[in-house]
């Protein structure tokens, strides 16, 4: 499996911060159970499927697939696909750089996979700072946790659709967001002029080391370079900023907080025992339920 990661990772550099994503996708809606690894059919519209998820990379659920498809032939039956995207998104992120932490396994697969479950549990990028905080905290996760694990934002990238409002016509006082960086807007207005026409424009979340996991994400937050607008606002709001100050000048400080986060993650609402089964394919249940869902 180890084999399968590094050679995905090293032929389509964003893979890390794709099975990240889909990593947190998954586990935010009804727990971590690969319930968003299924793919819709003519009975029912799975997670994948939800206008947020719409937009999930095509490299994650490659990799998830190779990764099962080499594991079946060894050991058919035995990894669930939880498992299997729980430890990708563990072994990517020691890839690029960031903390190691331990992955407990055993986990079984959903067998519930519904479009409709997924409004609410994911966070929008045009909810507000509390609302946010709400959703992490419903979850059982403090304001501390939450900072760190949206540091997961020190990689990848998000479409230009997902911040063009702090941009383009940000007020009738301000064309662009006044926390922006000026310069940055100016590049951002520059890279993202046609997004209208071309919707998978986008920018790297972390403009400074894209590719690299570390504390630079913060950094970048203290000088308004934030891309997203619920990213920069955690380095004014007096609940986030200590946090994003306090890792912005201690790495070693987020790695410690990230890789403890992921660990509670990772076990959030898992499915054992008769909940859940060990699919054969990631993107089907075992069993398909003939009858119609309205979701």
């Amino acid at each position: 499996m180890s084999q399968v990661i590094t050679a995905k990772q090293t032929s389509s550099p964003a893979t890390a911060a794709g099975v990240l994503r889909v990593f947190f996708h998954d586990c935010a809606v009804d727990g971590c159970d690969a319930s968003t690894l299924v793919a819709s059919n003519a009975f029912n519209k799975a997670e994948r499927d939800a206008d947020i998820n719409l937009s999930l990379p095509g490299d994650a659920f490659d990799l998830v697939t190779r990764a099962k498809t080499a594991l079946e032939i060894e050991c058919p039956g035995v990894v669930s696909c939880t498992d299997i995207l729980a430890v990708s998104a563990r072994n990517l992120i020691k890839m690029v750089g960031g903390p190691f932490y331990e992955v407990p396994l055993g986990r079984k697969d959903g067998l519930v996979s519904l479009a409709s479950r997924v409004a609410g549990n994911i966070a929008f990028p045009n909810m507000t700072m509390t609302e946010i905080i709400q959703q992490f905290q419903a979850k059982g996760f403090s304001v501390q946790e939450m900072v760190a694990l949206v540091g997961a934002h020190t990689i990848g990238f998000s479409h230009c659709g997902e911040f063009s409002k702090r941009i383009f016509n940000f007020s009738k006082d301000s064309p662009v967001d006044p926390t922006m960086n000026p310069s940055y807007a100016k590049g951002l207005q520059t890279l993202c002029a046609n997004y209208t026409k071309d919707p998978s424009m986008a920018a790297f979340n972390d403009v400074m080391t894209p590719g690299k996991f570390d504390n630079m994400y913060y950094k970048n937050l203290q000088r308004g370079l934030g891309l997203l607008a619920t990213d920069q606002a955690m380095a004014g709001d007096p609940r986030t900023k200590p946090f994003v100050d306090l890792y912005a000048a201690n790495e070693t400080a987020f790695f410690n907080d990230f890789a403890r986060a992921m660990e509670k993650v990772g076990m959030y609402n898992i499915k054992t025992g008769t909940q859940g089964e060990v699919r054969s394919r990631c993107d089907q249940f075992n069993v398909i339920n003939t009858k119609v869902t309205n979701s």
